[in-house]
């Protein structure tokens, strides 16, 4: 006997959440190794500082070709739920601006500039301080794996035996509880406060996208295709990176800092930084980040509509079988 009972349509911004979420998933799959290589290069000292090439064969002759993906599978977690929190909130602040405009009588539901980046710092703040703790334990395990090779490499030198053991690489779980463990709950908020400097990030990334984005439609009369749409995530998120970079490497180093060293703040870890290492040293790895930004944000942006639609599509056949149930 069919079901009278209504059938309540998914929230629209649980559509949006999960297939940004999706896409970040394809895209941080497809451009790790670029985030392994600019993580290590932020925390290493400037002497230690290797050209993009030679960095890769180093990682591979040492820890072959997996070394490149050190971490993944907390990268993948982190930002699938970092994605969802992000996409989530931006869409709920999305949907309430409009409500407001369409109740204020303005012609165009549009997001203005202000609008776009009030929805990116509240998204973006949310996103912060639920997920930060995710990106310390996967900062830790993309920077330790190659820790832990020079580790034994210099005890067996030092010891002349030659020998060099291999030490099982930390996992996910394992990183977690270390760092509980040693150094305590506190640690999983590190280098929160220059994320949330950061949230500029998404604010500038995603204003500069939607004012884009907007712009193609009013002049084209048409959506954005995702060959558009991958186009302008890659410039929004050339233009934000390149700004916000220093923050990038301060925040990475909080994340490896050791429970005994000195706490900085920002401002005293930017000041160190250009002091021992120069102004280059604020941008160490900017290379691999910036491509691996760029293409990261272009894959999600040309992604996220395509998997929007097809969940879009899958709402409504489950719907229209629940009906018929």
């Amino acid at each position: 006997m069919a079901s009278t009972k209504p059938v309540v349509p998914q929230n629209d911004n649980v559509a949006h959440a999960l297939a940004g979420a999706g896409g970040g998933v394809i895209s941080m799959v497809l451009t790790y190794p670029l985030i392994t290589l600019s993580t290590r290069a932020q925390v290493e000292s400037k002497r230690a500082e290797t050209a993009f090439l030679a960095a890769v064969r180093q990682i591979v002759a040492r820890e072959g070709v997996s070394g490149l993906y050190a971490g993944l599978d907390s990268a993948v977690f982190g930002i699938s739920v970092t994605n969802f929190v992000y996409y989530y909130w931006y869409e709920w602040t999305r949907g309430f601006f409009e409500a407001a405009a369409a109740r204020a009588g303005r012609p165009s539901k549009k997001l203005t500039t202000v609008e776009a980046m009030i929805a990116g710092a509240l998204a973006g703040s949310a996103t912060v301080i639920l997920t930060n703790p995710i990106w310390v334990v996967n900062t830790r395990m993309t920077t330790r794996r190659g820790q832990i090779e020079d580790e034994v490499k210099s005890e067996a030198a030092a010891s002349g035996t030659g020998a060099e053991k291999k030490d099982k690489q930390p996992t996910t779980l394992g990183t977690l509880m270390a760092l509980l463990r040693d150094e305590g709950p506190q640690a999983l908020f590190r280098g929160v406060v220059p994320a949330l400097v950061l949230v500029i990030n998404p604010i500038l990334q995603y204003t500069l996208f939607e004012q884009m984005k907007n712009a193609y439609e009013r002049r084209r009369r048409h959506n954005v295709t995702p060959a558009i749409a991958f186009v302008l995530g890659a410039i929004g998120k050339l233009f934000a990176t390149s700004i916000t970079y220093p923050y990038i490497t301060v925040k990475s180093q909080m994340h490896v800092a050791g429970d005994g060293e000195r706490r900085e703040g920002v401002t005293q870890a930017l000041r160190r930084v250009v002091r021992e290492e120069g102004y280059a040293g604020l941008y160490k790895g900017i290379g691999p980040k910036v491509t691996q930004s760029v293409l990261t944000a272009a894959f999600l942006f040309a992604f996220k509509d395509v998997l929007y639609e097809q969940t879009i599509k899958l709402r409504g056949t489950l719907a229209k079988r629940a009906v018929k149930a």
